[in-house]
């Protein structure tokens, strides 16, 4: 199998496991019960994705990368970082604000303290985040569109791990309540794609997962818009 078709197939996993599927661990973590074990686990996740992210930049193509792409990549890392970390923290408050009203213990619903935590959890912290994901997305694009790596795609887990990449990223776009920034991406690298970039499809395995990933996000989100007559997040949606 092909290194870089596999390194997308892993990286799209581990997106799943440590973006979405987390979510289902909202239950006391015993050392420190104030946090679930949700919590606990996503300080892991800049420490496993970031790392996949690099390797995926320098692999990608046979040339070092230039002092630009470095810095570009080290900015949009910050943004990644700097996002997630602020939603971990205030998502945990949040989570625990919620904790105590439905417990009727204390109810900060309303009051400047939620207002705040609220802030960080679901804008400043989802939008640095979200604009980070999406800068390292283009960049690893552009790497690999500038000068391919030649290495042949492998369908396979380039397919299967772009559609499932295609999930949790409609999924972090939609609970994130910022779709106007993950359709358009979404739609446009799929278009482009389709115009420009179909016979490089099969050398490129990074352009052809994010091209299934994004062509999903896009489907994904039409139906869902649909369905639901907005986009409304799953979890208003009960889903998650």
């Amino acid at each position: 199998m092909k290194r870089l078709s596999l390194l997308t197939f892993v990286f799209a996993i581990l997106s799943l496991v440590f973006i979405i599927l987390l979510v289902f661990l909202r239950f006391p973590f015993p050392v420190y019960p104030l946090m679930s074990y949700q919590d606990a686990f996503d300080v892991l996740t800049p420490l496993v994705l970031i790392p996949v992210y690099y390797l995926l930049f320098r692999t990608s193509s046979n040339n070092r990368p230039s002092v630009t792409e470095v810095i570009a990549f080290m900015v949009l890392s910050a943004f990644w970082v700097e996002g997630q970390g602020m939603h971990l923290a205030a998502n945990s408050i949040h989570n625990l604000m919620d904790a105590l009203a439905k417990n009727s213990v204390l109810d900060v619903k309303g009051t400047d303290l939620f207002q705040l935590t609220y802030f960080f959890d679901e804008k400043l912290g989802h939008y640095l985040w979200h604009i980070g994901m999406l800068g390292l997305a283009a960049l690893l694009i552009y790497r690999e569109w500038r000068d391919p790596a030649g290495e042949a795609t492998a369908w396979w887990p380039v397919i299967v791990g772009g559609s499932i990449y295609g999930l949790s990223y409609a999924l972090i776009f939609l609970e994130g309540e910022d779709v106007f920034l993950g359709l358009p991406f979404a739609a446009l690298v799929a278009l482009l794609t389709l115009i420009w970039g179909r016979r490089r499809l099969a050398r490129q395995p990074v352009l052809a997962f994010f091209f299934v990933a994004c062509l999903t996000a896009t489907l994904l989100f039409i139906g869902w818009g649909l369905y639901w007559g907005g986009f409304i997040p799953p979890s208003g949606a009960g889903i998650i």
